[in-house]
């Protein structure tokens, strides 16, 4: 019985609103007669005496009525239940469609009912009639405007110079100007159109293009930068944010086209702008449906899932419905924590972490007879080009030698694909750990080339202690045959954000208060996003027909000095003055600058514009396995000159303290 009086309350409760609309109904009535009386005592210049008799007459009789004719109009024009504060053009329309029909029946009912008046009467009315019923609903949303800006000028804020002249610039600006918790007011826009200079929008002058954006930095004393252009192409917003590094203000940008789209343009959208920015490369745009068909229902390994690549394979291949994904890393933490994230995002998804080495021939033998993966995505190795130049036998030990185990134990096993990640480090190489990756891409060339040839059993299974985990057990060979399994490699530039990449260590030395330490002022390098970087690992998985080096046109290479200088103004400091910037020379094994592609390869255009396949160099594979085999004995009695018998093997490897 209490809860239904309680509803009842709620439901005979008057919102503030309807008192409001209450207030506005009876403020039209009022206004309505007052409009029509003027009009009438206008007509006879403003004596009431001379107003004739049968005019007042008809007015006193109609007015009420029509008055509340009006109300009901008003009603179905929803004008009573508009948040006036909000009102915009739509709220106009329907205020002057209102009033234009009820003036119009106005004219026409009061000489049905009561004889003819003044045309003046009628015209002047109907102005009237509209200029109060709009005034006294626009004026709340006036006031509200001017005691924003009002408020904003008053006190201290940031001065914002907006670029882009668009609707998205129009957005940002209406949001700035009518937003209370932020206190940022734009003093001027910038836009690439001629015909918009030397005007203005919203009051806030377009004083000219991209090339006066530091001159009007300075006058207009800007504070802070936004970029409101979602539509611009990668070269033209790399152009424009890379003359507004050179100025001391905070960078912020929309994200994308689909904001626009869908109407979410506001301040609160706007994000930093971020080095990857800075590239001036379109992102790659890969038909991923191709690639999440050739996954849907499968069982997939990742090794070094819990890398930066390998975690990134396992959220993308996990968020498409595989059969099972098997996460596999030898770093115990970095696979618990993309478990735990996977399995709180997928609740319902059959993942198994497993750790070991790959360097392990049983391990890698009782995971592929357990499991049997039917894709491998090879992202297990050694990355660090310094640390494995002190350690040049660990390098061997887990890239190369670790890549063939894997390999070998996805052939035995009825494995459909098996895709390595190499790098640009394997071209030319003149360091041990991109001399390794290279020997990675011929062990996958091998074995794709003894497949093909029907001769799988000529591929000696390798390991430092025989055991169970041999795969021609019985000596019949049947293992051998039907194999099936098409290796391919892709190669990579450097990965943003990963682990050990420039720009994590760049950021810490700037939180420290720097320096920041760069090699070489003239050291360049490749630069993909992490999302990139998987998408092509994805895609090699549905092009490949075996043996392939697919290689991404990673565009213009980037100046490791401009990326750290970059990144200290985006940080809010200026380089070379708050913080330092200082050279320490080549580290060990390191280049100048990398080469996607040996100068020997040629490339073959694939179905996405920004992918190759470089053609292989050709070697001798039955030398090289048997060269490899050595090399795995040197190497895990780590010999000191295993660098040697590398080159040896890798015609293109010439190490720098050779």
């Amino acid at each position: 019985m209490a809860d239904s009086n309680e509803k009842n309350v709620k439901k005979r409760r008057i919102e503030h609103w309807q008192v409001i609309s209450s207030f506005l109904a009876v403020y039209d009535i009022l206004a309505i007669h007052f409009a029509y009386f003027f009009a009438l005592w206008a007509r006879h210049d403003f004596a009431y005496s001379a107003i004739r008799e049968d005019f007042m007459y008809r007015y006193l009789h109609f007015i009420t009525p029509y008055s509340l004719f009006c109300v009901l109009v008003f009603s179905f024009f929803r004008l009573y239940k508009s948040m006036w504060k909000f009102a915009s053009y739509v709220e106009l329309v329907r205020t002057v469609e209102a009033c234009a029909i009820t003036s119009v029946i106005h004219a026409f009912m009061i000489v049905l009912l009561f004889g003819r008046m003044p045309v003046s009467y009628c015209i002047w009315g109907a102005i009237l009639q509209l200029i109060l019923v709009l005034g006294i609903r626009f004026s709340y949303r006036i006031m509200i405007l001017m005691r924003s800006r009002h408020s904003v000028s008053d006190e201290p804020g940031s001065r914002v110079m907006l670029i882009g002249a668009g609707a998205a610039g129009q957005m940002i600006l209406r949001d700035l100007s009518s937003a209370k918790e932020v206190n940022d007011k734009v003093v001027c826009i910038i836009d690439d159109n001629p015909n918009n200079w030397n005007r203005f929008m919203d009051g806030v002058p377009i004083v000219g293009g991209r090339d006066d954006i530091l001159l009007y930095a300075d006058k207009y004393k800007v504070d802070k930068i936004f970029f409101a252009i979602p539509s611009a192409s990668a070269e033209d917003k790399r152009e424009i944010l890379n003359i507004c590094s050179e100025t001391d203000c905070e960078l912020k940008q929309l994200p994308g086209m689909y904001q626009l789209v869908l109407g979410q343009v506001s301040v609160s959208a706007m994000r930093n702008v971020s080095v990857e920015d800075l590239l001036g490369r379109d992102p790659i745009k890969a038909d991923m449906k191709e690639v999440f068909e050739f996954i849907n229902g499968k069982t997939v390994l990742v090794t070094g899932g819990g890398g930066s690549i390998g975690s990134e394979l396992c959220r993308q291949i996990a968020a498409h419905n595989p059969k099972q994904l098997i996460i596999f890393d030898v770093y115990e933490n970095n696979a618990y924590d993309i478990q735990l994230e996977l399995k709180e995002k997928y609740p319902d998804l059959n993942l198994e972490t497993l750790i070991g080495s790959v360097r392990d021939s049983r391990r890698m033998f009782q995971i592929f007879k357990d499991y049997r993966p039917q894709i491998v995505y090879h992202a297990a190795a050694h990355k660090h080009v310094p640390l494995m130049e002190d350690s040049p036998n660990e390098a061997i030990k887990n890239n190369a030698i670790g890549t063939y185990k894997t390999a070998y134990a996805a052939m035995v096993n009825g494995c459909e694909r098996f895709v390595l990640i190499s790098t640009d480090k394997a071209v030319n190489p003149t360091n041990i750990m991109g001399a390794s990756k290279r020997l990675c891409e011929m062990i996958i060339q091998s074995f794709d080339a003894k497949i093909k040839e029907g001769r799988a059993q000529e591929l000696v299974q390798l390991f430092t202690h025989e055991g169970e985990e041999n795969a021609d057990k019985d000596g019949t060979g049947e293992v051998f045959k039907n194999i099936k399994t098409e290796f391919v490699a892709v190669r990579f530039g450097n990965v943003l954000g990963s682990n050990g990449s420039v720009i994590p260590l760049f950021k810490k030395q700037i939180a420290k208060g720097g320096p920041v330490t760069v090699t070489h002022p003239d050291i360049i390098r490749y630069f993909m996003t992490i999302p990139e970087a998987v998408s092509l690992v994805m895609l090699a998985g549905t092009y490949a027909k075996g043996g392939e080096i697919f290689v991404l046109d990673m565009g213009s290479p980037v100046k490791i000095d401009t990326l750290a200088r970059n990144l200290i103004k985006l940080s809010g400091y200026k380089p070379d003055v708050d913080i330092k910037i200082e050279y320490t020379g080549l580290r060990p094994g390191e280049k100048l600058f990398e080469e996607k592609l040996m100068a020997e390869e040629g490339l073959k255009k694939t179905e996405n514009k920004l992918i190759h396949i470089g053609c292989p160099i050709p070697f001798d594979n039955d030398e090289f396995l048997k060269k490899l085999d050595a090399l795995m004995q040197k190497a895990y009695t780590n010999k000191e000159d295993i660098r040697d018998d590398v080159a040896d093997m890798v015609s293109t490897y010439h190490p720098k303290n050779a």
